[in-house]
């Protein structure tokens, strides 16, 4: 794409999502053949306790599967938000989990935890009835949601609370997550952590282990809301030094917002997101499975 065309559909693209609300234009490109959508299961009692699953339409039998979770400073989101991130994830052979979960003020940390984990819990119970693999089971989150996604693989407390644990993960993918984040700086998300009396273990930071699964950590150098120096690159040096396999990558042309986005069709140009998560599925399920297929020394 030449560097004239890029700069006049960047100009075009955002007159037409000031015009608009970003997400519904990029749902409303996303097109539908690739997957086929199940919505509204309830994995639990309260009305924000559901998820959506997207199938690929050329679907591979046991294929891999995603829970992914949203952000919103687990003050807004919703699920139907994030089309998008199941057509995308669908398009690659990849079977998407996309749940809604209770946020401030109707719950505080560490209340949409239990609520994730419920919803993993429940597609690890009956993924096997929509052509996926439990055994190949990922997490996978952008900002608040990635800090969800982080502290359920981090944290054996969640898992455990549904009869689960971390290692039952296969993986688990951050995008632009707060991963170490106290003292709080932004008012929405202080009272979600009972500032100033946020507690330490409300941090995925401090749960790091060598039990911890493999990690795909990814940024934007020009996040201006959740640093990525110290979130990123803080936790990518931390799991490195407990042995744990991770990879991070840095991607200059988005921004905390974008880094999501980028993984919508119209908006690929900006970093290749979407790629860089199918390869690591790709990669882990094939190391997980010539380990199950090698003898034991």
């Amino acid at each position: 794409m030449s560097s004239k065309f890029l700069q006049a559909f960047t100009l075009a693209f955002a007159a037409l999502l000031a015009a608009c609300s970003p997400i519904k234009v990029l749902n409303a490109l996303t097109p539908s053949s690739t997957f086929t959508k199940t919505a509204s299961i309830a994995y639990g009692d309260d009305p924000r306790q559901t998820l959506d699953i997207y199938r690929p339409s050329k679907a591979s039998p046991n294929a891999p599967v995603v829970v992914f979770f949203y952000g919103g400073s687990w003050n807004s989101g919703a699920k139907d938000d994030y089309g998008f991130v199941g057509e995308a994830l669908a398009s690659r052979g990849i079977v998407v989990v996309i749940a809604d979960y209770r946020l401030y003020p109707q719950v505080r940390y560490p209340l949409f935890l239990q609520d994730n984990a419920q919803a993993v819990a429940w597609t690890y119970q009956h993924i096997a009835d929509y052509g996926a693999d439990p055994k190949q089971l990922y997490l996978m989150g952008h900002s608040s949601g990635a800090y969800n996604a982080s502290m359920l693989a981090l944290d054996a407390r969640w898992l455990g609370e549904v009869n689960m644990s971390p290692s039952m993960l296969k993986g688990w993918v951050g995008l632009a997550g707060p991963y170490d984040f106290l003292p709080i700086d932004n008012p929405d998300v202080k009272p979600v952590f009972f500032f100033p009396n946020s507690p330490p273990d409300s941090q995925p930071i401090n749960h790091v282990s060598a039990a911890a699964p493999p990690s795909l950590l990814i940024a934007s150098t020009s996040d201006s809301l959740v640093n990525p120096t110290r979130n990123t690159g803080g936790l990518a040096k931390k799991l490195r030094a407990a042995d744990v396999p991770v990879e991070a990558f840095y991607f200059t042309k988005t921004n905390h917002a974008t880094l999501v986005a980028s993984i919508s069709r119209p908006l690929r140009w900006l970093a290749p997101v979407l790629d860089r998560v199918t390869a690591f599925i790709q990669a882990t399920d094939s190391a997980g499975s010539n380990a199950r297929q090698s003898p034991t020394k």
